[in-house]
Parts: structure tokens; C-alpha cells; sequence
């Protein structure tokens, strides 16, 4: 083998390092029935949360993988494609989820959150979970509301004074006392 090609071939496989490393989420799937038009619209679809699809040659992503995840090499056999997360865990894996949904590939064959392995269930139970943006929105209203709610009674104790008053105005006003 040519210094060339050795030399590309260790790039390649640095730069999946540097992927698996950097994301936060990568799940292994098998693209097998996918057409170049689909892997195009899923990539589309991925880049919008800072994620991407990448095909990857299995002998590049097992010299890839760290010591950690050593036990995945039993899964990459045949076709694989990783989906690389980088800011979001849910996020990249509801696209995912949704995409299998409607075009029935590709297949999960399990993925990595965090530095922790997960199965294809599990990573398909992920993409049931809110998002964080969904999350923060909640976490916000849940917070905001007692103090709506606080807000609305002393709101309610001024308005009462504000009648009295004003029924006293109209009473002085009619020539009463």
C-alpha cells in the first residue's frame, strides 16, 4: 500500500474520531433499500439541528472508536451510516425517528448518548422524549405560573378597594352620605 493512500486513510479515520468524539449523540444505522435522494432529504432534514448522516466504512470507525465502545465492533457489519448529534441529544433522533416513520429506513442498529450505549429501543425511546427547547418552555411557564397566580390575587384585593371607592364616589356624588 501506497504512503498515500496510508495517509489518507489515517486522516479519515481521525476525522470520524473527531466526530464520535464532538457529538454528543451518534447512532449506527444500516442504509441498506436507502436512495441517494433519501440519504440527501435525511441529511437535509439532520444539518437543520447541527447533525449530520455520514456513510462510514466499518474498518475506518472500529480503528475509530474509543476504548469505551470497543464492544460495538459486533455491530458494524454491512452498510452503515452514523448519525452525528452535536448540540442536541432528542433532537437528531426524533428526525431520525420521524424519517423511519415515513420512508421505513434505515434500520437503527443502536447508538451512543452521551458515552453511554444504547439499543435500538433505547435510542427510539429517546426520540419520544421533549426537546430541550420544548423542556426550557415548560420548565418557564411551570415556574411563571404561581406567580400569575399571586399576581391575580393582589390584582384582585386592589380591584375590590378600586369598586368600594368608586361606589362611594358615585354615593357622595348622588347626595348621600
Amino acid at each position: 500500500m501506497s504512503d498515500a493512500i496510508k495517509t489518507k486513510k489515517a486522516v479519515t479515520i481521525k476525522k470520524i474520531k473527531e466526530k464520535i468524539d464532538t457529538a454528543k449523540v451518534w447512532i449506527l444505522t444500516d442504509y441498506r433499500g436507502m436512495t441517494v435522494k433519501e440519504i440527501s432529504e435525511l441529511r437535509k432534514k439532520l444539518r437543520g439541528c447541527d447533525a449530520e448522516y455520514k456513510v462510514v466504512k466499518n474498518t475506518f470507525t472500529v480503528r475509530a472508536l474509543p476504548e469505551a465502545q470497543a464492544s460495538l465492533k459486533s455491530i458494524l457489519q454491512g452498510p452503515m451510516a452514523v448519525v452525528f448529534g452535536y448540540n442536541d441529544v432528542v433532537e437528531p433522533t426524533k428526525i431520525l425517528a420521524a424519517f423511519i416513520k415515513e420512508a421505513e429506513k434505515p434500520k437503527i442498529l443502536g447508538g451512543v448518548v452521551e458515552g453511554q450505549f444504547f439499543e435500538e429501543k433505547g435510542i427510539s425511546a429517546l426520540a419520544k422524549l421533549k426537546s430541550k427547547e420544548a423542556l426550557r418552555a415548560e420548565l418557564v411557564w411551570k415556574l411563571k405560573s404561581p406567580l400569575s397566580g399571586l399576581v391575580n390575587v393582589l390584582q384582585g384585593n386592589i380591584r375590590k378597594l378600586v369598586y368600594a371607592l368608586d361606589a362611594v364616589k358615585n354615593k357622595k356624588s348622588q347626595g348621600g352620605e
